[in-house]
């Protein structure tokens, strides 16, 4: 999708609005997949009613792209432009032991941060890709621990009221890889209440889940982390890897011989050739065991 009108490009700057044409997503996200289209990149997250109301008017359809790395997207040009918000002023803000962090803020660096303010609690999502706003939107969680777990309030635009507004965490609702929030639901900031550690007792911790994940995880590859949520009760890495599917190549694509969750793009894959591999290894483990996976990757793919 492109943005042309010389009227609305002037708007976007007004709004605080970079245009960035005719980006391949294959270059905003983890996986490597994606075609084109225009990115608009918000640097002023108060204009984005202003924004929607623009985008409507000029009957631009849009979708939202935060880091890019729980996402797969076909191939050819989108059919959408996308809002993605700007991280250049990402940095936390500390009071007392709660932070108030961006939603656009790399969720790793913001766990390093409030490590060095003696704030822990989060280790385990060190190593967790992508943006707090991501996190926040799939309940991230690892090691026993979910975002959710320290949430105290998310500020977001609200798609259907179109307004933003606060949200205090008993009015959301955190599942397993699952929220609330309406899909067009943007966060912008989230303030987050943690525990109270000494700075040494946190570094400890993250050393641990970072040597753990360089043990387990294809960490030098392109993959979007785990493919499948795990059903209750059960471990798709475990069923995919118990099924000998390790190595299992389709295309470009190839199932990890380092955790047989995670679906690597090592030789130039596709968006289809992830896809298929998707769907044979959910064949496969709903046979043999009679569990029908359910993707935690994000498909764009219609």
């Amino acid at each position: 999708m492109r943005v042309e009108n010389p009227r609305v490009l002037a708007a976007f700057t007004d709004l605080g609005v970079e245009h960035c044409p005719g980006e391949r997503l294959a270059d905003w996200t983890s996986l490597g997949v994606g075609g084109p289209t225009d990115i608009l990149v918000i640097h002023e997250p108060r204009h984005m009613p202003e924004l929607v109301r623009l985008l409507d008017a000029e009957g631009l359809p849009r979708r939202f792209l935060g880091g890019g790395s729980n996402l797969l997207v076909r191939e050819g040009e989108l059919r959408w432009v996308l809002l993605h918000l700007s991280d250049k002023e990402a940095r936390p803000k500390f009071h007392g032991n709660c932070v108030r962090v961006a939603a656009a803020a790399d969720l790793g660096r913001t766990v390093t941060e409030c490590a060095k303010h003696n704030l822990g609690g989060v280790e385990g999502l060190i190593g967790v890709p992508g943006s707090v706003g991501g996190a926040l939107r799939m309940n991230a969680g690892a090691y026993g621990i979910e975002i959710s777990h320290f949430v105290k309030s998310v500020e977001l635009y609200r798609a259907a009221t179109r307004t933003i507004e606060t949200l205090p965490s008993a009015a959301i609702g955190f599942h397993y890889r699952h929220t609330s929030f309406a899909a067009g639901d943007i966060m912008i900031s989230a303030e987050l209440e943690l525990p109270e550690k000494p700075y040494e007792e946190i570094r400890a911790a993250i050393k641990v889940c970072n040597e753990k994940r360089r043990a387990s995880q294809p960490l030098n590859e392109k993959s979007a982390g785990c493919i499948f949520k795990n059903p209750p009760g059960a471990s798709a890495g475990k069923m995919i890897d118990e099924l000998g599917l390790k190595g299992h190549r389709l295309g470009g694509a190839v199932v990890s011989e380092r955790h047989a969750n995670f679906f690597v793009n090592r030789f130039q894959a596709t968006a289809e050739d992830l896809l298929g591999l998707i769907g044979f290894v959910r064949e496969r483990v709903r046979q043999a065991f009679g569990y029908n996976l359910e993707e935690e990757v994000i498909v764009w793919a219609d």
